[in-house]
């Protein structure tokens, strides 16, 4: 316990220290120190309405994705676009992923949330052509399915933080296996890596003793383009491993997506 909540203590440092705040007329331009799918880091916007604070991404999520050919108007899209949010408490007002605040007290918490909901966003949409049918989410979900594995979608816990935490899947305890709880990493890259491992760090003890978490990798398509840092110069297997090996160090178990038969009894158990 006292080496997680070192870790988890460290890992907030940094997220104090990396982090840019400026002053833009009513407006404070806050930067993270996460990247998005364009290798910029994400920011985000807080102003004062009345009582309540608005912390807005400023459309640039939304907008930046359907500007690179990425089609959210399908029914299905637009399903799995509000789960997601839902998961983090944001909600998509006029293309724009917000969260409205009714003390300051709840910045620290609504800040987590809105940059963990974005970087989601930008992974499960990536690369998305508007000719493609199905989302790598969506992937998953149909296999679960189709094996017969009993699944909750989207649930979110409490951390040792008291921030909250989203997974994509739940399986819950049987007699024979604990309870599986499963992450989606479209974009093999240092973010998604990061991300699930404070996810784990902050949550596992939370929950009971024998949980596992699995994070499921899309290994089928080329991320050989991405010029996003500390993934430049790597081909996809590198940048898969990569990410695999990361998290394997958190004992969270990678399964990538041309090898999920391997897991199936597992899961199904």
């Amino acid at each position: 316990m006292k080496n997680i909540d070192t870790l988890i203590e460290n890992y907030y440092s940094w997220l104090k220290s990396e982090t840019e705040w400026k002053n833009i007329d009513e407006w404070i331009e806050i930067t993270s120190p996460y990247l998005d799918r364009n290798n910029d880091y994400i920011q985000i916007y807080l102003k004062k309405e009345g009582t309540n604070y608005l912390l807005t991404d400023d459309g640039e999520t939304i907008g930046g994705l359907k500007e690179e050919g990425c089609n959210l108007n399908s029914s299905k899209r637009q399903q799995l676009l509000q789960l997601t949010l839902r998961g983090y408490g944001v909600k998509e007002e006029s293309g724009q992923l917000q969260i409205k605040i009714a003390s300051i007290d709840n910045f620290p918490i609504c800040k987590h949330s809105l940059v963990q909901a974005i970087l989601a966003v930008n992974d499960m949409f990536y690369t998305a052509s508007p000719h493609v049918a199905s989302l790598f989410l969506e992937d998953v979900k149909q296999w679960l399915e189709d094996s017969k594995i009993r699944y909750s979608e989207r649930v979110s816990f409490t951390g040792l933080s008291n921030y909250t935490r989203s997974f994509d899947f739940l399986i819950p305890k049987s007699s024979k296996q604990p309870e599986r709880l499963i992450k989606t990493i479209n974009n093999p890259i240092k973010n998604s890596a990061d991300s699930i491992i404070m996810d784990w760090l902050d949550t596992k003890d939370m929950r009971p003793q024998e949980s596992k978490l699995y994070a499921f990798i899309n290994d089928k398509k080329s991320i050989s383009k991405l010029n996003v840092k500390n993934n430049i110069g790597l081909d996809s297997q590198s940048a898969i491993g990569k990410v695999s090996d990361a998290i394997k160090q958190y004992k969270i178990e990678p399964i990538l997506w041309s090898k999920k038969h391997k897991i199936k009894n597992e899961l199904v158990a």
